[in-house]
């Protein structure tokens, strides 16, 4: 029945993942559309019982996740290729690095580059004493938030996507990853199931981070233009952006997001090296330097601190769902990363992958949290109680304190823009992977689809209760793809164990590859020999 459906809709999808996806999502949003405040209730209520039950679980298993790869990485097993043993990089060192740059976190960083470590010098969940201890910790809990931890949990999925693929020959989905357990029965209703539920996890992900972009823009006009905030601004800031996520999937890859994410990352490294030097600079590369090893020698004690003895909430509310929001982009960020990295040694990728967002994670908030640190503590202050009034104004609060704010602030509005568009863009085309068909290409159609739908729920979330709601809805969500990256790992040690009795993988560089995952772009795919997904060049 679903075939007869998809052949009258014109569509080429794996039928019961798009389909059960599709219809899930528009079901939620038509509820969330006419029940608002019952959707807010039950997704507020189930968040806080998981927070408050099951966050220790969050908490603990991303920790485990870091060290995990990071052990893999070390091991003898690092010196694996992720493809066969005669394989090389696609991609030079530079590139790939720029690469992984653009699939991950940065519009994360424009929100919170400024409202995480005010909020945190605030708030002082550690309880710490001393004005100097708690705001090392204030920027030490964003690195903590966006550090090792947050690329674990994209390494440990991207690792196991790109070895799945290019070392054992299946196809770029993310119950391939599961074959050592299951065997082939990810070919059935349970690999159905996986990829549902990994769809719904990255929908509803991004859809957070596009109501953080609504929410941040429609700020950022009110503080420069004095245009009042409004749910009808933010519908139409998502709309503007849905818009020019469609625009960019209609472009490709090459001539859309690639171009867009070059512009945005240069764009952004200028506003970051601005507020470098007209800031307080010897602040900012002080407090750099000391942020790494304050980092490191805090590692375990922020890795596995639980607020046990004094918990009023925080924790829930910032570190379970930071996880939860990472984790549901996993699946987005990690096939990326996947795509990327074919010939790469497993140490490589988890050095690279690892270390090199860490790098430049340190470096943005030493400059934009360093920088609102500084004026909070020594300058004109009053920082902390604009974040503790809205997070969204964080960035332009402290923009005006320093020179040329007004042109500051609209490159800043400019930079967000660009990068929740790259980042609907991006996550649609991986929705589109993971749900098409093995066999013919994929249509400019259902890609669109997905562009929408992301727009949809961002927007009937912002109405049906705000950041809140949000956040609420991607703790839920994030739960049972937590347990499927915990499977994940178990896999991949499985399949890294049974490495010592399998032929040694035959030479080859990516020229003689006969077989290929589906590229980002949904577009030049055809079927090989055995049925898995290549792509023409």
């Amino acid at each position: 029945m679903l075939q007869r459906v998809e052949r009258a809709l014109g569509l080429r999808t794996n039928p019961i993942v798009f389909f059960a996806s599709a219809a899930f999502i528009v079901l939620f949003v038509a509820a969330a559309a006419v029940f608002p405040a019952q959707i807010s209730t039950v997704f507020g209520s189930l968040a806080e019982w998981i927070s408050a039950s099951l966050g220790w679980l969050y908490i603990l298993l991303v920790t485990v996740f870091v060290g995990f790869v990071v052990i893999i990485g070390f091991s003898r097993y690092g010196k694996l290729r992720l493809g066969p043993d005669g394989a090389r990089p696609e991609y030079t060192n530079w590139a790939w690095f720029a690469m992984l740059f653009t699939a991950g976190i940065g519009s994360v960083l424009m929100f919170y580059g400024v409202a995480g470590p005010v909020s945190h010098l605030a708030e002082n969940p550690m309880n710490m004493s001393g004005e100097t201890a708690v705001a090392e910790a204030a920027i030490n809990f964003e690195l903590y938030h966006y550090g090792l931890h947050a690329w674990g949990v994209f390494g440990l999925a991207g690792l196991s996507l790109a070895y799945f693929c290019y070392r054992r020959g299946m196809p770029l989905r993310i119950r391939s990853a599961f074959h050592p357990i299951f065997g082939d029965r990810i070919h059935g209703p349970l690999g159905h199931a996986i990829d549902i539920f990994t769809v719904l996890g990255t929908v509803f992900g991004v859809a957070v981070t596009l109501g953080l972009a609504g929410s941040q823009v429609n700020a950022g006009i009110t503080r420069v233009t004095g245009f009042g905030e409004s749910n009808g601004l933010q519908a139409g800031i998502i709309a503007i952006i849905t818009v020019g996520a469609i625009v960019s999937v209609a472009l490709g890859l090459d001539r859309g997001i690639r171009r867009l994410g070059q512009l945005n990352m240069t764009l952004a490294i200028v506003l970051m090296a601005f507020v470098a030097i007209a800031g307080p600079t010897a602040f900012v590369f002080q407090g750099f330097v000391q942020s790494i090893g304050y980092y490191f020698q805090n590692f375990l004690e922020f890795s596995f601190w639980n607020q046990a003895y004094n918990d009023d909430g925080w924790q829930g509310a910032w570190t379970v769902f930071i996880w939860a929001w990472q984790i549901s982009w996993a699946p987005f960020v990690g096939l990326f990363v996947a795509r990327i990295s074919y010939g790469r040694t497993i140490r490589e990728f988890i050095l690279g992958v690892l270390f090199a967002p860490l790098a430049f994670t340190m470096v943005w908030f030493s400059v934009f949290g360093g920088a609102a640190l500084d004026i909070e503590l020594n300058g004109a202050g009053g920082l902390a109680a604009v974040v503790d009034e809205t997070l969204q104004v964080a960035l332009f609060a402290m923009l005006e304190q320093l020179p040329l704010a007004t042109i500051t602030s609209l490159l800043a509005l400019v930079i967000i823009c660009i990068f929740f568009i790259t980042s609907a863009d991006s996550a649609s085309l991986v929705l589109d992977t993971l749900t098409s068909g093995d066999d013919e290409n994929s249509l400019a159609r259902q890609r669109v689809f997905w562009a929408v739908s992301l727009g949809a729920i961002a927007l009937v979330l912002l109405l049906a209760g705000g950041l809140d709601a949000l956040s609420n809805v991607v703790t839920v969500t994030g739960l049972p793809f937590l347990i499927i990256l915990a499977l994940m790992s178990f896999s991949l040690l499985k399949a890294l164990r049974e490495e010592d009795t399998r032929p040694r993988a035959e030479s080859g560089g990516p020229e003689e590859r006969s077989e290929e995952p589906v590229s980002a772009d949904g577009g030049g795919e055809s079927r090989t020999r055995e049925g898995e997904v290549t792509q023409s060049r």
